[in-house]
């Protein structure tokens, strides 16, 4: 439980989630936060319109309220411990894509130098550990690979859809002799690609176009929050 994995925290004197300060922090975060971090659960999300290409996709919650301290405490303020907590999250997002009978193949979306210097790390990649951690553990078989590095990209906030997906797409590249996990009974196998937060979708739309062009084909995203709650459709995705 997300409960249990703040539980293992060392304190900080402010709330993980609202950033509430003088309150009692039981687990790294403030009962309520808590509260609302274990109540959340994996719906399908789409941004609007999709861009093309766009995967199957599964989030935990809305990009608001504890959730979104809880990133941005993690990824900007070098709470990287935070990591467990939010890596159990994310199990669960994968875990309404992945059938328990097949393997899995986790990919994080990668990030460019500058982002691992500025963030204590690759923050994906740590997600994605305690993610594929927290499935093992509840019976899964999780492989968790990097494929493909991401090069500087210009901000893209002011340009058209089509012209940040080409940007993204640009900005990727496949590692050189990375072979496909799933390539023997690839159509057993669920490779699911894990990312924090997706807003137009154009990031994951460019990772999951070159898993395809080498022969990885993508059976959906798991991302922890979806920018707007109006976007996060009931169901889940297959």
């Amino acid at each position: 439980m997300v409960v249990a994995e703040l539980a293992d925290l060392v304190l900080p004197g402010v709330c993980a989630g609202c950033g509430a300060e003088r309150v009692r922090l039981t687990y790294g975060a403030c009962a309520d936060c808590v509260t609302a971090l274990e109540s959340l659960r994996p719906r399908a999300a789409m941004p609007s319109p999709p861009p093309a290409g766009f995967p199957d996709c599964v989030a935990v919650g809305a990009y608001s309220g504890p959730l979104r301290g809880a990133l941005l405490a993690y990824k900007e303020k070098g709470r990287y411990r935070l990591a467990r907590p939010l890596g159990t999250l994310l199990a669960g997002a994968v875990s309404a894509l992945a059938p328990r009978d097949r393997p899995v193949t986790l990919v994080p979306v990668p990030s460019t130098a500058a982002a691992r210097r500025e963030r204590y790390g690759d923050h994906m990649a740590r997600l994605a550990d305690h993610a594929a951690r927290r499935l093992r553990a509840a019976g899964y078989r999780v492989n968790v690979v990097q494929p493909l590095r991401a090069l500087p990209r210009p901000d893209s906030t002011s340009l058209e859809a089509s012209e940040r997906a080409t940007v993204a797409v640009n900005s990727l590249r496949m590692m050189p002799r990375i072979s496909n996990p799933l390539r023997d009974g690839r159509s057993r196998g669920t490779l699911v690609v894990a990312d924090d937060i997706v807003t137009t979708g154009a990031t994951l739309a460019a990772v999951a176009r070159r898993l395809e062009e080498a022969d990885m084909q993508v059976t959906g995203a798991a991302v922890l929050a979806a920018t707007e709650l109006r976007k996060i459709r009931p169901g889940i995705c297959r």
